[in-house]
């Protein structure tokens, strides 16, 4: 039991502070990073024909340490959910939206050795690998504080969302029938123009699909005036609540010696 509650504060991030927390840590981070490169460079022929066997020597390395780390998370999930019976705490853990990012993660190396699968099958599972990526959310702290901004700003970002939502199908409603006597191919049917209010909106302006009566170029200049507002919301409620998040990191602590609050950076 002491080996086993040892092995889980070593890949616990919240309880585990010594040296070796930090070393599993850093080499799981590192190795996912390696990974993304690999993937990079494995899509330039040239690199790939030439340095394939090392790709492939790190993808078999990775596959074994992120395949041991699932099966020793899914071991210590009593212990992470204390509340729960042994079984119900690895259920939870593994399918928990970061127990099923672990499990994807290396899923797509052991599919086609389970069962025959076709060759296009298996360079789509293999995109899968980009999930490691969100394995960083559990160890890096930075991803972490951005995991939480995220999640105590939902609601204000849903509200926006839904509003840029109401703009967009009555932008793309009103142009359709603006545009679509004047330029039938351009604006045949509101799908089409929904495509140009995307692009207004968030004015990044394609070009590809534009108005070309005076009243469309009037609602077009609104739309665009109106997602420099909008658009842009989002990024202010999420600095807000980073900058928030990061006051709340500088807690005051008491001093063991002469009892008076400490503030720690």
């Amino acid at each position: 039991m002491k080996l086993k509650k040892k092995i889980f504060l070593l890949i616990d991030e919240e309880r585990g502070n010594k040296k070796g927390d930090h070393f599993v840590e850093y080499f799981i981070c590192i190795l996912i990073l390696l990974n993304v490169i690999t993937i990079f460079l494995e899509s330039y022929r040239s690199i790939n024909e030439q340095y394939g066997l090392l790709f492939y020597g790190i993808e078999l390395v990775s596959i074994i340490v992120f395949s041991i780390e699932y099966i020793i998370r899914v071991w210590v999930a009593d212990l992470q959910y204390p509340t729960l019976s042994p079984i119900r705490a690895r259920l939870k853990y593994i399918f928990s939206f970061l127990g099923l990012v672990d499990l994807l993660s290396i899923l797509p190396f052991y599919l086609p050795y389970l069962m025959k699968i076709d060759l296009r099958v298996v360079r789509v599972l293999r995109l899968l690998r980009l999930l490691r990526l969100l394995k960083l959310n559990r160890h890096s702290k930075s991803l972490r504080l951005i995991g939480t901004v995220l999640k105590n700003t939902k609601n204000d970002i849903l509200v926006t969302v839904f509003m840029v939502f109401i703009l967009l199908v009555l932008a793309s409603t009103l142009m359709y029938n603006i545009e679509n006597e004047a330029q039938p191919e351009a604006f045949n049917n509101i799908g089409q123009a929904l495509w140009w209010a995307v692009a207004t909106l968030t004015t990044v302006g394609y070009g590809d699909i534009y108005p070309i009566t005076g009243f469309g170029k009037f609602l077009s200049g609104i739309i665009a005036l109106l997602g420099i507002g909008i658009v842009a919301l989002p990024t202010g409620i999420i600095s807000s609540a980073y900058i928030e998040e990061v006051q709340k990191g500088k807690v005051s602590k008491e001093c063991p010696h002469c009892g008076k609050s400490v503030e720690s950076h």
